[in-house]
């Protein structure tokens, strides 16, 4: 039986890792679009997103465009692993209502 992550399991992070990992194999995701994606605030995100960095789930990556600062994130392979874990067990939660 798979198991929960209850870092995963809160559900801004739940979305942030949905979208990070759906976009695992493209050009990081900027933090501007991960805040439309998921609906957070600045605050709220760049919060979890910490979280999850000191986790070792998601890499955040600074640069700038021209002289404009850009924050971007991805899923590591722990990270990407934990989330197809995660979702395993939410799979395995809806088959048992069945």
């Amino acid at each position: 039986m798979a198991q929960a992550d209850d870092l995963i399991h809160q559900p801004l992070r739940l979305k942030i890792m949905a979208a990070l990992y759906a976009e695992r194999d493209g050009e990081p995701p900027e933090f501007s679009r991960l805040k439309t994606v998921t609906q957070a605030t600045d605050g709220n995100l760049g919060s979890h997103l910490s979280a999850l960095e000191k986790a070792g789930y998601v890499e955040i990556l600074k640069d700038h465009v021209g002289k404009r600062p850009r924050t971007r994130a991805k899923v590591t392979a722990d990270g990407a692993k934990a989330f197809r874990g995660h979702v395993a067990y939410l799979r395995e939660l809806v088959e048992g209502i069945d």
